[in-house]
């Protein structure tokens, strides 16, 4: 997701606060022990209680209609009407029964103002009933373990994306030559805005999904994955049919209809020859050709170094222009950034090394092996996502300008940093904790790396994660268990300090008369905080580990001067204070 505005007005990440809890006959029993259950939660460990409403909890728990059923594949239909401002579609569902009692009702997820005209399984039409952006579909009973398939048709006004992609739905836009331009942007308002589904980040179609557009004739449709077939249908539209054959997330599926133009190539990676394709407006062809390929090649170079392979090579990379700044749709990577290095004239790190590549091209694109590779099961864990596509950009500069501008880049986005709330917020609920799951996030990854002061290894976690949980979704406590095994180390608490707290830990230390010796601890932590420093210069390095405990260490003499306020504060995200010795 984009960056920018998070570090600014966060109007995305803000959680939802109910208005009014809705009467008991509204929702079964279930449902009302959740909310009693959560209140009492958030009432006992918070100073402002923050209350879901029932649609908060539907959205963002695996309830009883969802969990006896996983997503194998999506095929959607959609037509749009551009001046309408309407689409009329279809969702055929290929589905897993998974339990055997209680699977004769369905959830699935379809925003208002759209609505379920019909749905047919088996050739037999099916009843359903709406509530809230809810629809409950009674399903025929079936024996665990079968393959299903059901075929949801919908239409109606979509909710429109005013400023996309901070406030997401479709866009209906022209171009500068006044050509009709059309795509969606959903990420945290979810996929259930333009299309039925299971929207629940949980539930990946683990076979893959397509997308047929029924589109003008004037037109081009472009989507994820590669072109399955055009047809023109002699009555002034034509259709497009584009499938991935990977794991993907739903709102990463996506419609990009307009005057579009490609050029393409071949990338000799990692894991072989890799299809690259670019989809930009038709004016701005000779522009896009000189300019694209140079940053998606570098982007490639350092990612597939530090990361591990482009995690799609079946699907291909594509790069397409949007009318909005950007997006990570998998293996459709939109970007409206211009053309222009930095993020829209700016540098977001305020050190210079940020106009020096496409921030969207790189940022959008890491989000490739962290938020589509990995996915997070619960969106209260999208830190995964963003704050290690977060440090792709560090490591991007590391690789492309050297470790001390990845150093000096790293910094300055600590300005984008407030510390309002916690990185991680209530599970369940269809939340998304502080904007500082980005710089923060990315911060705390490099205070690991420099504690650890051995790039072998944390390329190597870095690469590991992105091949033990390859193609999977995941828990927070998942990957954070990850770096932990691999470091040999336990992080649990510097985990719990940078994403479950807003407290910047303080580094005390103070010398003996000599300076013989140095005293330190952590302060303003959680209890049991021990991130490891490794401070070094040309000609002296130590290493320690300091908990919430005064400790000691003996120092040589060129070993004292690493203990200087400011080359620490560069190195790491926390607070060193020289303070007076404690008698």
């Amino acid at each position: 997701m984009e960056i920018a505005p998070l570090l600014t007005a966060k109007k995305l990440v803000q959680p939802r606060i109910i208005k009014h809890l809705k009467t008991y006959n509204s929702m079964n029993r279930k449902h009302l022990f959740v909310f009693i259950l959560l209140s009492i939660n958030l009432i006992s460990f918070g100073q402002n209680p923050k209350v879901y409403t029932l649609a908060d909890t539907l959205r963002g728990s695996i309830t009883q209609e969802r969990q006896w059923w996983d997503a194998l594949r999506y095929d959607i239909t959609v037509k749009p009407d551009y001046n309408n401002k309407t689409i009329q579609g279809s969702n055929s569902i290929t589905y897993k029964v998974i339990k055997g009692k209680n699977n004769t009702k369905m959830q699935i997820d379809l925003q208002n103002p759209l609505v379920i005209d019909s749905v047919i399984q088996s050739g037999k039409k099916l009843s359903f009933k709406k509530e809230g952006s809810v629809w409950y579909i009674e399903t025929p009973k079936s024996k665990t373990g079968t393959t299903q398939k059901i075929d949801i048709f919908y239409q109606g006004k979509v909710h429109e994306a005013i400023n996309a992609p901070w406030d997401g739905g479709w866009i209906w836009t022209k171009d500068a030559q006044g050509n009709p331009w059309m795509t969606v942007a959903c990420q945290g308002l979810g996929a259930s805005v333009w299309y039925p589904c299971k929207d629940h980040q949980s539930d990946e179609p683990n076979q893959g999904a397509s997308l047929t557009m029924i589109v003008p004739n004037t037109l081009t449709a472009v989507a994820n994955g590669r072109l399955e077939f055009k047809k023109d249908n002699n009555d002034g539209t034509a259709t497009y049919k584009w499938g991935v054959v990977n794991p993907i997330s739903n709102y990463c599926i996506i419609p990009y209809i307009g005057k579009y133009v490609n050029f393409k190539e071949t990338y000799a990676g990692e894991k072989g020859n890799l299809d690259l394709n670019y989809w930009v407006l038709d004016y701005n062809l000779e522009k896009a050709k000189s300019y694209m390929p140079t940053e998606v090649h570098n982007m490639l170079k350092a990612f597939e170094y530090w990361m591990g392979p482009y995690p799609f090579y079946e699907d291909g990379y594509q790069l397409i222009e949007t009318s909005h700044t950007g997006m990570e749709h998998q293996s459709a990577v939109s970007y409206g950034n211009h053309y222009k290095p930095g993020y829209r004239d700016r540098d977001l790190s305020g050190t210079g090394w940020g106009m020096k590549w496409d921030f969207i091209i790189i940022h959008e694109s890491g989000h490739e092996w962290f938020g589509n590779n990995i996915t997070t099961n619960d969106l209260a864990d999208m830190w995964v996502h963003e704050g290690f596509t977060n440090y792709s950009e560090t490591l991007f500069v590391d690789y492309i300008f050297g470790e001390q501008a990845g150093n000096e880049y790293n910094a300055g986005t600590r300005k984008g940093i407030a510390n309002d709330r916690p990185i991680i917020p209530d599970y369940n609920v269809n939340a998304q904790g502080s904007g500082d799951m980005y710089p923060k996030g990315g911060n705390m990854l490099h205070s690991i790396r420099h504690g650890i002061d051995t790039d072998d290894l944390f390329r190597k976690v870095i690469r590991g994660l992105g091949k033990d949980f390859y193609h999977q979704t995941v828990t927070s406590k998942q990957v954070e268990n990850y770096v932990s095994k691999q470091l040999n180390f336990n992080y649990e608490k510097v985990f719990d300090q940078y994403l479950r707290t807003t407290q910047i830990p303080s580094f005390e230390f103070y010398f003996n008369e000599d300076k013989s010796k140095v005293f330190y601890r952590y302060t303003n932590c959680v209890k049991g905080f021990n991130l490891p420093l490794t401070l070094k210069n040309s000609t002296a390095k130590i290493k320690i580990i300091p908990s919430d405990s005064w400790q000691n260490i003996s120092l040589t003499k060129d070993q004292q001067s690493l203990f200087n306020v400011e080359a620490i504060t560069k190195m790491y995200y926390i607070n060193p204070v020289s303070v007076t010795a404690v008698k």
